[in-house]
C-alpha cells in the first residue's frame, strides 16, 4: 500500500485505481467487491486494522465487508441512510441497469449483508477525520474530510477515472449508478468549498490540484432537489427497523 498523507494509505488494486480502498490509521475504508478479500486482507494483515466504514453501499465498495469484519472480528461502520441496503439480504440492486450487469454485480461483486455497528451522520469524527453526509450516489454517501491538513475521501460523489473506459480524469459518476444526479451535484459543489490539497476518490488516481475540482463543479448542471434518493435502499418499514436497531446498539 501506498502512503498519501500522515495515516492515510490507499491499497494497491488490479486495475490500479481502478476500485480504491483506504486504511486510514486503523480504519479500513471502503472494500472493493466480492473479489477483492484475498488483495485486501494480504494487505493489512501486519496492520492493527479495528474498525471498517464505508462511503456508501454499493457493490464495489462493500463487496468484501462481510468477509473483512468477520475474519478480523471488527465492527461495520456507514452512513445512517444506507444501513437498510448494507443490512437486508437482496436490498444492494440497482433495476436501472441492465439485466445482464444486474446479474454480473450479483454472481461476483455483491457482497452479503453484514450488521451496522454505527450509523454514521454528520459531524461524527472517524480515525481523526469528520463525517460529512453527502447523499445523491446513494442515499446514506458519506465523506471524510481532516481539516488539519485538507484531506478528503470523497467516495463517488465524483471520480477521476471514467469507469467505462479507464481513462483518466475529473467527472461525475454515471447516471445509471446515480439515482439522484441533482443531489449528487449538490454534495460535490460542498466538497469542491472545501479546497482540499488531497482528494481521495473511490475511482481514479488521488488528486492534489483543489482548483481542479472547483472548476469542475462550476460546469454541473442542474440545482440540488430536497427529496432524499431511494435507490440502493430498502422498503421504509425495513429501513426505519434497521435503523432502531442501530440506534439501539
Amino acid at each position: 500500500m501506498r502512503e498519501l498523507a500522515p495515516g492515510v494509505h490507499m491499497l494497491h488494486g488490479r486495475p490500479t485505481n481502478a476500485i480504491n480502498v483506504y486504511l486510514v490509521e486503523d480504519v479500513l475504508i471502503d472494500a472493493g467487491t466480492r473479489q477483492a478479500e484475498r488483495r485486501i486482507m494480504h494487505q493489512i494483515a501486519r496492520r492493527a486494522v479495528r474498525t471498517h466504514a464505508l462511503t456508501h453501499a454499493h457493490p464495489d465498495h462493500q463487496g468484501s465487508s462481510h468477509a473483512v469484519c468477520e475474519r478480523l472480528g471488527i465492527p461495520l461502520w456507514c452512513g445512517q441512510d444506507d444501513v437498510p441496503a448494507i443490512e437486508t439480504p437482496g436490498a444492494i440492486n440497482n433495476p436501472r441497469a441492465p439485466a445482464a450487469m444486474r446479474w454480473f454485480h450479483r454472481r461476483f461483486w455483491t457482497g452479503p449483508p453484514h450488521p451496522v455497528a454505527r450509523a454514521l451522520v454528520e459531524g461524527d469524527e472517524v480515525a481523526g477525520f469528520t463525517v460529512l453526509e453527502t447523499p445523491g450516489h446513494s442515499r446514506g454517501h458519506v465523506a471524510y474530510w481532516r481539516e488539519s491538513d485538507r484531506v478528503l475521501i470523497l467516495g463517488d460523489v465524483l471520480s477521476n477515472m471514467s469507469l467505462m473506459t479507464g481513462r483518466p480524469g475529473l467527472q461525475e459518476p454515471p447516471a445509471l449508478f446515480t439515482p439522484d444526479p441533482e443531489r449528487n451535484r449538490a454534495s460535490a459543489r460542498r466538497l469542491a468549498e472545501l479546497r482540499p490539497r488531497l482528494a481521495c476518490f473511490g475511482h481514479g488516481p488521488p488528486l492534489r490540484d483543489p482548483g481542479r475540482l472547483a472548476e469542475l463543479v462550476a460546469r454541473l448542471p442542474g440545482a440540488a432537489r430536497e427529496q432524499p434518493a431511494m435507490h440502493f435502499a430498502a422498503p421504509t418499514d425495513e429501513r426505519e427497523r434497521a435503523q432502531a436497531r442501530v440506534s439501539g446498539r
